[in-house]
């Protein structure tokens, strides 16, 4: 993995914005929560004097099939093998061992279309259906090791098709339902997979999107063409019409209706690879990233329910896209090897009105609300009128994750949302790691902006470009110096790269690619990708720490921060801003000064001389994703003027105008 980023100062990353606020948990919090301080404190001594032992009794919560030789097998570093010699599948511990408890009649899903429309499957439904499905799959010559490609929205049919795929021992691979076919293509052409399951079109933003056609066109790609055409399921749930070759596609009702609802689930090696998700491609050739059943399993069953303190009453949601690792890990893994009921939803969190996300909190019980800073951002633009029109009194945990949150979001979250009573869970973690590596528990004293300490059993520390720890205050490289349980086993078809890119910067330690940096309490504070730091007359400053001095203005509902060239400095910032609904009111506006040059004094104001601010640019919308992450390099590509190069999961919104694109 190279630098990116510029490599004077020895890698380190200048610290400017300083956030004093503390919130201690509540006392009801600390009454009620399963992890007590005392527990916490032998969490942290166990992992730190022991820590194979640690992860070892966190396995023996599950269920195997057969117990581990070794907890770790490291001879083949950093192709680390996870309770090697076990034998065990996911699908049996999310699913096959609550069919026998209490769970049985248990809600196991909760999901809602963007219509309206509503399903609930309890674990039993859920068992059926997935067997019904793996029953399907062998039927069209699925078997172990054999990849399944799931190009599907966030549906209950996702989940079955994931379950399905794994509970047979096939490699799920999920394309997020935003690619366009060329992206599909490519996925394609590299998986191989012996099966794809796609829809005819599903609901966003008030609006029919095919999907089917898509597949169609992705088969015509040259490097799809060249492979044994797959077979298609399609699942009807707009109910338009698509194309179908009798040939290769069948309808999902057609071929679940005669099938059995008992299916045996294959016992796989604990290291066998379970799912890949794909990179997102932006600069390279997307690939795949290979984690394992049984270390994956072990290390998202204990996090889940460690962090998010599980309560058999919850009705937990992750409003990340299924598409992304994060909804692999919390919505469905998690969730399902816990025991505890999901909630899915299909369409646009703003769809039909800004208050619809509050409404389903309201109309569902939803307990723990885990969701990334960009949708907070985004709510925050219509302040507190549709949060005061919900009853959102079952909430009782919230959860941040995807990039940094600025503190300004974090206190709106916690105390419009929470109401000062739900401890805010801002969480690190990636798709490599598998699991959430950096975050506070609910009983932790909490820091606005902050993800807190490592987990127990995660070594991370902030080191320079020679590897050597830095103090607090001083930003740099985020390493993980151990192995954890669900990390990545490999690149598909690709080790060299897998140790080129993860392992080679730091001899042994995991390289995250993102710059960060402790504080005196050992808090880690993000700054973002090592590629979205600005030289400034040679002070290195992560984007993030502008991000969130922009943040602190009262006229600012969100904003994105990029570098851009200068003559004298060499790289100056440029920031992105919508701004809110109020900004015409004289509270929030000065009418002798543009509100750009506000915007730009009150950055200089929060972090220094050096935050040297080059230009604003005021936007009724930023260019975002459909999961809602910003898209930064669309922004980055127009200033330079390079292609924006794939754009197919650019969120369709009324204010991205087609020329802006």
């Amino acid at each position: 993995m190279t630098d990116t980023a510029h490599p004077s100062a020895n890698g380190i990353i200048e610290s400017l914005l300083t956030e004093k606020r503390v919130f201690r948990p509540h006392p009801r919090v600390l009454a009620e929560s399963a992890v007590n301080p005392a527990d916490l404190k032998y969490a942290y001594e166990t992992a730190q004097r022991t820590p194979l032992a640690y992860w070892e009794e966190a396995a023996e919560r599950l269920q195997w099939y057969r117990r581990w030789e070794t907890v770790l097998d490291d001879t083949k570093a950093p192709f680390y093998q996870w309770f090697s010699g076990g034998r065990c599948n996911i699908v049996h511990n999310a699913l096959d061992r609550h069919i026998t408890s209490p769970n049985r009649n248990k809600l196991a899903i909760i999901w809602e279309g963007e219509p309206g429309d509503t399903r609930r499957l309890t674990y039993f439904e859920l068992y059926r259906e997935v067997n019904k499905c793996a029953n399907a799959m062998r039927k069209l010559g699925v078997s172990k090791g054999d990849r399944v490609l799931i190009y599907l929205p966030s549906m209950p049919e996702t989940v079955i098709a994931m379950l399905a795929a794994a509970k047979i021992g096939a490699i799920h691979s999920v394309v997020f339902a935003g690619f366009a076919a060329n992206a599909l293509a490519e996925r394609i052409a590299d998986a191989q997979p012996k099966l794809i399951i796609t829809v005819d079109g599903f609901y966003r933003n008030g609006r029919i999107l095919k999907l089917k056609p898509l597949v169609d066109e992705a088969r015509l790609h040259e490097t799809v063409q060249a492979l044994k055409p797959p077979n298609t399921i399609v699942i009807h749930r707009c109910q338009v019409t698509v194309p179908m070759d009798d040939a290769h596609d069948v309808w999902w009702h057609d071929i679940m209706r005669d099938q059995s609802y008992e299916a045996m689930t294959e016992p796989m090696d604990a290291d066998a690879p379970l799912f890949m998700l794909y990179t997102s491609g932006t600069t390279d050739k997307p690939k795949g990233v290979l984690h394992s059943h049984g270390g994956y399993m072990v290390g998202v069953h204990h996090t889940f329910t460690q962090v998010f303190d599980n309560n058999a009453t919850d009705i937990f949601w992750c409003t990340a896209d299924i598409g992304w690792v994060t909804g692999h890990s919390y919505v469905v893994y998690g969730p399902l090897m816990a025991g505890t009921t999901t909630f899915i939803y299909e369409g646009h969190p703003l769809y039909p009105q800004a208050g619809r996300l509050w409404s389903m909190v309201e109309r569902w019980g939803i307990s723990v609300l885990y969701t990334v800073p960009t949708l907070i951002r985004m709510l925050m633009r219509f302040d507190t009128n549709y949060p005061l029109q919900h009853d959102l009194s079952t909430l009782r945990l919230l959860g941040s994750v995807g990039e940094p949150i600025s503190p300004e979001a974090w206190v709106w979250f916690h105390t419009t949302i929470g109401k000062g009573r739900c401890p805010l869970l801002d969480t690190w973690w990636q798709t490599e790691t598998g699991m959430i590596m950096i975050a506070p528990y609910p009983i932790s004293l909490l820091k606005p902006g902050s993800v807190a300490r490592p987990l127990p059993g995660i070594d991370a520390d902030v080191v320079d470009a020679d590897g050597a720890s830095l103090p607090a205050g001083k930003g740099g490289y985020l390493v993980i110096k151990n192995p954890w349980p669900a990390m990545i086993t490999t690149l598909f078809n690709d080790d060299t790269t897998y140790k080129e890119r993860y392992w080679s910067k730091f001899s042994g330690w995991y390289c995250s690619g993102d710059i960060a940096r402790k504080d005196e309490d050992g808090y880690i504070w993000l700054q973002g990708r090592a590629d979205d730091v600005i030289m400034i007359a040679g002070h290195r400053i992560g984007t993030a720490e502008f991000e969130a001095a922009l943040a602190t203005h009262p006229a600012v509902a969100e904003c994105a921060v990029i570098g851009m060239p200068d003559a004298i400095r060499g790289e100056v910032a440029k920031g992105f801003v919508v701004l809110k609904d109020l900004v015409q009111q004289p509270l929030f506006a000065d009418e002798d000064e543009p509100i750009e040059q506000q915007l730009i004094h009150h950055v200089r104001a929060e972090l220094g001389a050096i935050a040297v601010v080059g230009d604003i640019d005021i936007r009724d919308a930023l260019p975002r994703n459909r999961s809602g992450k910003i898209m930064r390099r669309l922004l980055r590509a127009e200033i330079y003027g390079n292609d924006m190069g794939d754009i197919s999961t650019l969120e369709e919104d009324p204010f991205w105008t087609t020329a802006e694109r």
